[in-house]
């Protein structure tokens, strides 16, 4: 067996899941460095301390975290690392079975757990810390920005409830304080997160306050665009639209999943919404702001779903004509109020009505995109790919959303910088074009 002979310890972070478990690692990064410890995020470097934090969200994310543990498990019986820690959601809700399968693991944290991690690892939980973000891990020009924590939804396919707990908002002066450290540090670019963004600040404030917050962000010196993530469609207070409206630095973006638009399958699922409730809210948005970009996520296969449901989820869609749209199997949930209804979809039936429906959206989306040939876009580049120049407009997030490839050999740009560009080509869900020289 290799034995390590390094006399300081070094810590490699590495995030499953989404955007609000990078924040959580980004947190722990950020301690860790205020403790003079070292660490890295995802990194093949020589550490001796690996911290997994994991996703329980639905079966192949938890799939994925479990075989990622197992690789890490099998890296420390060798002697590869010393110790191994795991964390996160899938920690959270499963670890006292998952203790006894992957003994290895030196001890498991839950996802409130962070100064007990901390403390095994020999920092202090340094309060002062917070708000700091000395851990992005996020290219420097864009971030994302947890401005709560939990749900108090009750949805019968989510699980995120039983591993994050009830909704907490933070307060706004601690939002600001963050986003105007973000931008001292480089950061054009915030992604607003949370479970259900149409809830902030009840819990404090009494009141949704979710507009409140966008004023008093988009008044930040510095910030250019700030983007709206995970907004729940049932009693959406129209005045986060208004918000949007009256800032140029919000971006003309909403996520809004909706899950779906048969009025059995969103009853079962608890949604608290039916198909014509939310044709009018889309209505309603698209009156005030006629340019936003909605953004939706679809499931497919909930128990009890028929081919006539499905087919008025693809009529819904087909008539709403979303700019983007993403769509996810059932997968069933033990703890979830879902968990009682049989699993009667077949996986592969899931999986093909999942193909259906990103099959209508890939049509909307190439005609959508073929409109924009010949128009002009402020466009923010995020990386370079061989001969290419990869960029996102206002109406695209990182990793899920459409993208702007302009071709290196022509044209020049700095990452991180924004520019004007001319779409000369369009693909189902990709732009191409020229930089727009003044």
């Amino acid at each position: 067996m290799k034995t390590k002979t390094t006399n300081t310890d070094k810590v490699n972070v590495i995030t499953l899941g989404c955007s609000k478990n990078l924040v959580d690692s980004e947190n722990l990064i950020g301690q860790l460095k205020g403790n003079d410890i070292k660490v890295v995020h995802e990194s093949n470097d020589n550490a001796n301390i690996v911290v997994v934090n994991t996703c329980g969200f639905i079966d192949m994310a938890k799939q994925e975290s479990i075989d990622t543990i197992l690789n890490y498990a099998d890296a420390k019986t060798k002697g590869d690392i010393e110790k191994l820690y795991v964390t996160g959601c899938l920690s959270q809700r499963y670890k006292d079975d998952l203790k006894q399968e992957i003994p290895e693991v030196n001890a498991w944290f839950g996802t409130m757990d962070l100064p007990f991690l901390l403390k095994e690892l020999g920092a202090d939980y340094k309060h002062e810390l917070i708000g700091e973000r000395q851990g992005l891990t996020t290219p420097k020009h864009y971030a994302y920005l947890k401005i709560s924590e939990g749900c108090n939804r009750t949805c019968a396919f989510c699980a995120i409830p039983l591993m994050r707990g009830k909704h907490i908002s933070r307060p706004i002066e601690d939002l600001v304080f963050e986003a105007k450290n973000l931008v001292k540090k480089g950061v054009k670019e915030i992604m607003l997160i949370a479970q259900e963004l149409t809830y902030y600040g009840l819990d404090i404030y009494k009141k949704r306050s979710l507009p409140e917050l966008l004023n008093q962000l988009a008044a930040v010196e510095g910030l250019e665009w700030i983007r709206l993530h995970y907004a729940y469609p049932s009693k959406f207070p129209i005045d986060i639209i208004e918000a949007i409206k009256q800032h140029d630095n919000i971006c003309n973006y909403l996520d809004m999943p909706l899950q779906h638009a048969s009025n059995a399958v969103l009853h079962n699922m608890k949604r608290q919404i039916t198909r014509e409730d939310t044709i009018e809210l889309i209505s309603n948005i698209r009156n005030i702001l006629p340019e936003i970009a909605i953004r939706t996520t679809m499931l497919v296969g909930f128990p009890g779903e028929t081919e006539k449901d499905v087919d008025e989820l693809k009529t819904f869609i087909e008539q709403q004509r979303f700019e983007r749209l993403g769509v996810f199997t059932y997968s069933h949930e033990e703890g979830t109020s879902g968990y009682d209804l049989v699993d009667d979809v077949p996986e592969e039936v899931k999986q093909q009505r999942a193909a259906e429906v990103m099959e209508v959206q890939q049509e909307i989306s190439d005609e959508l995109n073929q409109a924009k040939i010949g128009k002009t876009f402020k466009v923010l580049f995020n990386r370079k790919e061989g001969d290419q120049f990869i960029g996102r407009t206002e109406y695209d997030s990182p990793e899920v959303d459409n993208e702007v490839i302009v071709d290196a050999a022509t044209n020049y740009v700095r990452i991180g910088d924004f520019a004007k560009v001319t779409i000369t080509d369009a693909s189902d869900f990709d732009l191409y074009g020229e930089l727009v020289i003044d």
